[in-house]
């Protein structure tokens, strides 16, 4: 038994911890949870807990449905909300199949897998998402809009508001679970929050981002009210994206940063650059994975709907930060496309495969946007060369369906699942007929 394991066994005796949840996800990025007692969790280090996977959405056929979850002695931590006695506490797992190999299905082992292959290349892979979300009084059915918190705006400090509490009792809540916060704020649209988490390894920052979701969720239900990420709850209001910075390191090295280069950019970091620019229409349908992601994107704003890039520049799909002298291990690379309602282990894996293959196949990086995008004519951004992202899931499933770097990453499972999935989700929106219809042309046709 190794340390860590030991130290998760004591602390449970010491601490009078008689519950243990088995935190994983399935496919489409729903926790998932299985409580075991103290006593039988050494056993489920070696072994793993069974369960019967053909239940999980995408993880297998009903004739190899046996699998087990592992869990990873590294992400223990006590449950904050869960304060009375006996205590309670939690653990993400690795999923394997009962011969002990990591499962097809599991998304935390599809972005180890994609983190090995950028260890073998020699860098690490960091992640620092800033996740945007709304808190509602109420979530009502029927196509009914929900009613925010507030009508706050952006970096509004509003007395006595709800959004400020609750801000307050997350951030504290989230670094009791071993979860660095760099800021927080009120968001552009009513009701709407920003927290930022610290930048970390990608594994620990999807980990992080799964706990936060759930987290938020707990706080807002004990202070009466919902969280919700759903990326665009509103219509006459921005969406909720999760702009995520991204570097790579070599050892103690930014290998991102280049003393004297343009921006401090290496040519490390503009092939990984010219990779998500090149591979971003096939990942879109992962990083943007509900039909109502392109509603968000859509709507202009710090919502990216074009294939470019550009130096602090909110309107392009990669932003590179000002650079701040004598700090060049914070070199970095913002995405902003993806919202905070994807599943953040695929995602963040065909993030870092897309760069990879940038550096891989020496991809040129074609000349930044210095303009608004947004305020451009279709045959202007045409003339700079400047792609649109997939516009609705229908057009990321086309683009991800003829994908090898998406094939590869996800691996055959994935891939075939995720496929089905998002295209029955577009089929059943299709026959939908919305309040728009109904309001637009009942009474005059």
């Amino acid at each position: 038994m190794d340390k860590q394991q030991e130290f998760v066994l004591r602390t449970l005796e010491e601490r009078d911890i008689r519950f243990v949840r088995l935190w994983f996800t399935d496919v489409l990025g729903y926790l998932k949870s299985v409580a075991v007692a103290p006593a039988e969790l050494e056993g489920a280090f070696d072994e793993g807990i069974g369960f019967d996977g053909s239940a999980i959405e995408g993880f297998a056929r009903v004739y190899e449905s046996d699998m087990l979850a592992r869990p990873d002695p590294g992400t223990f931590q006590i449950i904050p909300w869960r304060s009375e006695s006996p205590g309670t506490a939690r653990m993400f797992c690795d999923i394997v199949m009962p011969d002990g190999s990591p499962s097809y299905a599991d998304p935390r082992q599809v972005l180890k897998r994609t983190l090995a292959r950028a260890a073998d290349m020699g860098f690490a892979f960091y992640t620092h998402p800033e996740i945007e979300f709304f808190l509602f009084r109420d979530l009502p059915t029927g196509g009914v809009a929900p009613t925010p918190v507030d009508q706050g705006g952006y970096f509004d400090h509003i007395a006595h508001g709800v959004g400020y509490d609750f801000r307050r009792d997350a951030i504290t809540m989230l670094e009791s679970m071993g979860i660095s916060v760099e800021f927080s704020h009120h968001e552009g649209a009513p009701g709407q929050q920003e927290i930022d988490l610290r930048y970390a390894d990608a594994l620990s920052t999807a980990d992080n981002i799964m706990t936060f979701r759930h987290v938020m969720k707990q706080v807002a239900l004990s202070q009466d009210v919902h969280a919700s990420f759903m990326p665009k709850p509103l219509t006459e209001h921005p969406g909720s994206g999760m702009h995520t910075h991204l570097s790579l390191f070599e050892g103690e090295r930014n290998a991102f940063f280049e003393p004297g280069a343009q921006f401090q950019l290496s040519k490390v970091a503009r092939a990984f650059i010219a990779g998500l620019l090149r591979h971003a229409a096939e990942i879109t349908a992962v990083t943007n994975q509900w039909v109502n992601s392109y509603k968000r994107l859509s709507g202009g704003g710090e919502a990216p709907a074009y294939v470019c890039w550009g130096h602090n520049n909110r309107s392009a799909l990669v932003r590179v930060p000002m650079y701040k002298p004598a700090k060049g291990q914070s070199t970095r690379v913002e995405l902003r496309s993806p919202d905070s309602a994807c599943n953040p282990y695929l995602a963040f894996a065909l993030i870092l495969a897309a760069g990879i293959k940038g550096i891989e196949g020496g991809y040129e990086l074609p000349e930044g946007a210095e303009d608004d995008v947004w305020s451009l004519t279709d045959a202007e951004r045409r003339a700079l060369g400047i792609d649109p992202l997939p516009a609705s899931l229908s057009d990321a499933i086309r683009a991800m369906e003829g994908s090898e770097l998406v094939a590869e990453t996800l691996g055959e499972h994935v891939f075939d699942f995720f496929l089905r999935n998002k295209r029955a989700e577009w089929a059943e929106y299709r026959r939908q007929v919305t309040a728009f219809e109904l309001d637009r042309y009942l009474s005059v046709l």
